[in-house]
């Protein structure tokens, strides 16, 4: 029997938890806390887990604690289950889903030998479709790390990155959603401009999207090849693609991921140095 905690269950954490039922984790294996009873009472009523206001009481006995509070109150809520942590049987391992909180800060707030890991996550977890970037710590196991790796599967892909490769996995995985949240709301846009009711647009930006990203997935096959299949020469693609070229769309992508990673960094450093002083 594996038991697992998730503490802080927002949207992430409520994603996290439905994927590992989803994918066979019995509920009452699942600790789960929540400052708002109300809360508690619909995630304990919806998917039978066991509901906690109290951190330390969710920790203990876990063999896997998810931390999926803000980066903010990460390392305090991590203080405040040390002791029951170190004191459970065998290694509690500690994962951390919050941005920006290095390995050092989460293995300096438990005991040595604390097995932790850190995840970049994204919101496409609230559709089992995530990406999850992990990057173990000094007293990481390859079990601890492959169960992991399978508990987090449940709600998408997994990927064992170096910690020094966090703030571009922030810039490519973590925040790129947006990006392309962004690029469904201009093509939208563009359909009105063009006479398209606003419903139609969507369903077709919406349905090209998922389409060519089923494509590279199942596929294989280079985005560049991809795109030549569609661009016939002196056709209506390549006037497109030519359009988007001259008004920049690869420079600002590459400025775009660049900034990201920077503030990425740069937010990492100030919680680092929030931590030290």
């Amino acid at each position: 029997m594996t038991r697992i905690a998730v503490i802080g269950v927002g949207k992430i954490g409520e994603a996290l938890l439905a994927g590992l039922i989803a994918g066979g984790v019995p509920p009452k294996d699942i600790a789960v806390t929540n400052p708002d009873p109300e809360r508690g009472k619909y995630l304990q009523e919806t998917y039978g887990v066991v509901d906690f206001t109290d951190n330390v009481q969710a920790a203990d006995g876990a063999d896997y604690v998810f931390l999926c509070v803000k980066p903010k109150d990460t390392l305090h809520v991590l203080n405040e289950v040390s002791d029951v942590v170190d004191n459970n049987e065998g290694d509690t391992t500690v994962i951390s889903m919050a941005s920006g909180i290095t390995l050092r800060s989460l293995e300096d707030a438990v005991p040595v030998g604390t097995p932790v890991i850190r995840v970049m996550p994204n919101t496409p977890m609230l559709v089992r479709q995530g990406v999850s970037a992990l990057a173990s710590g000094r007293f990481v196991s390859e079990e601890n790390l492959e169960h992991v790796c399978e508990l987090l599967e449940s709600v998408g892909t997994v990927v064992v990155v170096a910690e020094t490769d966090m703030d571009a996995v922030t810039a490519l995985s973590g925040s790129s959603p947006a990006y392309a949240f962004l690029v469904a709301e201009a093509m939208i846009d563009a359909g009105v401009s063009l006479g398209l009711t606003r419903a139609m647009s969507r369903e077709l930006t919406i349905g090209a999207l998922y389409g060519a990203a089923t494509m590279l997935k199942e596929t294989g096959r280079e985005p560049a090849e991809l795109r030549a299949d569609v661009s016939s020469p002196g056709g209506t693609t390549v006037a497109a693609i030519r359009k988007l070229e001259a008004f920049g769309l690869r420079s600002a992508f590459y400025d775009a991921t660049e900034a990201c990673a920077l503030r990425s960094k740069e937010l990492g450093r100030t919680r680092t140095a929030d931590d030290d002083s």
